[in-house]
């Protein structure tokens, strides 16, 4: 199977910044689309911004313009900047990845999610 680990949440005042960044590993073969959601208490997950293999990128709009995602194909790792941070940014942020594993074909599909990470942004 493949497994997410994420790092870099945190306490952080308002207008300040984080970088999330989310590491897969196990047998993959390929990894197409890579994505951020965020879930805030007693809200639904929701989805933030996307990534393709390719590097086609797409946000939901009251990021956009604040946060950027990026991905490293070679580390099979997918980022998160998030620039002038607000409260209501606040949440819990997990990655998800789907694509190919195995180490024979025929390949087989996966979607894994992260651990999730805390972000809060407060003063």
């Amino acid at each position: 199977q493949v497994q997410l680990v994420e790092s870099g949440g945190g306490l952080v005042q308002p207008g300040g910044s984080l970088r999330l960044s989310c590491a897969a590993s196990g047998s993959i073969f390929s990894i197409d689309s890579m994505a951020w959601y965020r879930q805030g208490p007693g809200k639904q997950r929701d989805l933030v911004a996307t990534i393709t293999r390719s590097g086609s990128t797409s946000y939901k709009d009251s990021v956009k313009g604040r946060f950027t995602i990026s991905r490293d194909n070679a580390e099979n790792t997918v980022y998160l900047q998030m620039n002038s941070l607000k409260p209501e940014d606040s949440a819990v942020y997990y990655c998800n990845v789907n694509g190919k594993f195995g180490g024979v074909v025929p390949y087989r599909s996966f979607i894994s999610w992260g651990q999730g990470t805390q972000v809060t942004v407060s003063s």
